[in-house]
């Protein structure tokens, strides 16, 4: 397992290494590993959550494409070129067209628990700081602002409107999307780490709000914790 797993990496790594909306390599290894401990707690099998993991972004609809998405083109090469057994590679594909928030938010959720753990820990890497830092790498990397305290969030995107969303700033995506991931949690595991990086960005939003001197968004926060 353990030449699979550094084959799988490095094909992983020669297709994400350039990334800069925050699907890089340091995003795939904190998933992998947040994703092995989760498995220890809730008893997966840990080379099918190890392989999901590392290949949930290689078809990435933001990144390849919506084709790349469907087909799931480049984990099918890579699971291919490491002769995984074909059991375990349809769990993999199966699992990988469930995973992401667009698919939540159509009713679309893993089926084992080793898509659930990976799920999980991905939405958990959305959250906290380094949840936060991606935000920001993301509205770069699209020339959106990270705040513009005259555009207002649109909280409740259908599935249509969140895929096909061109604009709006990372501010929003925090309130849109990232302050959500909570209630998607499908282990325990998760619901507990997403609770303390949730509790996390709550925390930085009140302190960006009183340095940006916008009280007005600091009562739209505490109007949203409330109603969440």
């Amino acid at each position: 397992m353990n030449e699979t797993i550094k084959t799988v990496t490095k094909e992983v790594m020669n297709l994400l290494s350039k990334d800069l909306s925050g699907h890089n390599m340091d995003h795939i290894k904190r998933v992998y590993n947040l994703s092995i401990k989760f498995c220890n707690k809730e008893n997966g099998n840990l080379e099918i959550v190890s392989l999901i993991s590392l290949l949930h972004d290689v078809d990435d609809y933001k990144i390849f494409g919506i084709d790349n998405e469907n087909n799931l083109s480049n984990t099918k090469l890579i699971l291919n070129k490491c002769n995984i057994n074909n059991n375990i590679k349809d769990i993999i594909l199966n699992e990988i067209k469930c995973l992401g928030y667009h698919n939540a938010i159509n009713n679309i959720i893993p089926k084992t628990i080793e898509g659930k753990i990976v799920s999980d820990a991905d939405m958990c890497d959305a959250l906290g700081a380094n949840g936060i830092l991606r935000t920001y790498s993301y509205s770069l990397n699209k020339n959106r602002p990270f705040f513009d305290k005259q555009i207002i969030p649109n909280e409740f995107m259908s599935y249509e409107e969140y895929i096909n969303k061109k604009d709006g700033t990372g501010i929003n995506h925090l309130f849109e999307k990232i302050l959500k991931l909570p209630s998607y949690m499908l282990t325990n595991s998760g619901k507990i780490e997403s609770q303390k990086r949730y509790q996390f960005v709550i925390s930085f939003l009140h302190q960006f709000f009183y340095e940006e001197n916008v009280p007005e968004w600091e009562d739209y926060l505490n109007k949203y914790i409330k109603n969440v």
